[in-house]
């Protein structure tokens, strides 16, 4: 436990529950804020003139001509009215108020644990706040890429902005499970194959991120072939040996398809050891694991062959927030759990 003081313990679980909670309600917006390409809705910064949303008639039609500025409504848009705008607006609005929604609820809370209780406070959750002031730089710099020369915001940044949210997301629940009372009896078990497999997730955040971000989920809308191929035929398996491949949507897309197969092949791996080992402690997470790892296969699949649909699109981005979770909390009890034999 963080400390002797179980009062303490119970008001930090509270908190860091409902950072958690916070942070996966801004990633479902957030993706739904790219899916409707809403996110350059609003072109300026407006740090703190943005708590407000627009009350009259004129400051609508001040915020939807300076969004008429940028390419995205001169290439893309141009037929938009008014009433198509506010509804993008919102969703970008809400965004952004979310953002500084757990701001704050990191803020405060911070500086009265550590006034009350000390600089430990500080020194084990400040990095919540340096990660979220850091997130919300990423957030406007992504932003200010698809305002001028573009239609869409950057897909690498849009990639920074959507795995930070997850380190911010895996740290909090990493504290989470720290502040409960798991014995630490040492690791008695080879983490090194987990944790290639957590890692192999972010690496497919980033890539999902890819093709959301260049609409690569639109190129080819047929599985398991990509089109009438394995391989897509508007490209040449030669692009792999220039970086530039990742601005190759087709590309993306098959790495992204072929990177979920691998994972697949390592869970299964991963779940023939733990069944060989026969200890209940690791069944039910590792189960867990393969549970939310089909859901995603099965929601990627669908938002394929629908067309990239919404509702299928933001459930496969929701439930990479469960298969993250799982595995974090699978390699903690992995690592304070004992074992009776290592593999």
């Amino acid at each position: 436990m963080y400390s002797q003081n179980s009062h303490l313990n119970y008001q930090l679980k509270i908190w860091l529950f409902l950072l958690l909670g916070l942070v996966i309600l801004i990633i479902l917006v957030g993706g739904l804020t790219r899916l409707t390409d809403s996110g350059l809705s609003i072109t300026t910064w407006e740090l703190f003139v943005g708590l407000v949303p627009p009350l009259s008639n004129e400051k609508w039609i001040n915020y939807f001509d300076l969004y008429k500025t940028i390419p995205e409504f001169s290439e893309q848009n141009f037929n938009m009215t008014l009433n198509e705008f506010k509804v993008i607006f919102w969703w970008e609005w809400i965004h952004r108020q979310l953002g500084r929604l757990i701001g704050l609820t990191v803020l405060l809370p911070l500086i009265y644990f550590t006034i009350k209780h000390g600089l430990w406070i500080l020194r084990r959750f400040g990095i919540i706040f340096i990660l979220v002031c850091f997130q919300g730089f990423i957030g406007w710099y992504m932003v200010s890429s698809g305002l001028v020369d573009r239609v869409d915001v950057s897909h690498y940044r849009l990639s920074l902005h959507l795995v930070t949210a997850f380190i911010i997301l895996s740290v909090i629940f990493w504290k989470i499970l720290q502040i409960k009372n798991i014995q630490k009896t040492g690791i008695s078990i080879r983490l090194y194959l987990f944790k290639f497999f957590l890692l192999l997730l972010f690496l497919q955040l980033i890539i999902g991120a890819f093709v959301s971000g260049m609409d690569a989920g639109t190129v080819y809308n047929t599985w398991p072939l990509m089109g009438t191929s394995y391989f897509p035929d508007d490209s040449k398996i030669l692009e792999f040996l220039n970086i530039s491949f990742f601005n190759n949507p087709s590309i993306v897309q098959f790495v992204h398809r072929n990177l979920a197969y691998l994972i697949v092949i390592i869970y299964a791996y991963l779940l023939f050891l733990v069944i060989r080992e026969n200890n209940r402690i690791f069944i039910k997470p590792i189960l867990l694991i393969g549970v939310s790892l089909f859901l995603q296969v099965i929601l990627g699949v669908m938002t394929l062959l629908s067309g990239v649909k919404i509702t299928y699109a933001s459930l496969h981005q929701i439930n990479s927030i469960f298969i993250i979770l799982t595995t974090l909390y699978f390699l903690y009890i992995s690592k304070y759990k004992k074992l009776n034999n290592s593999f």
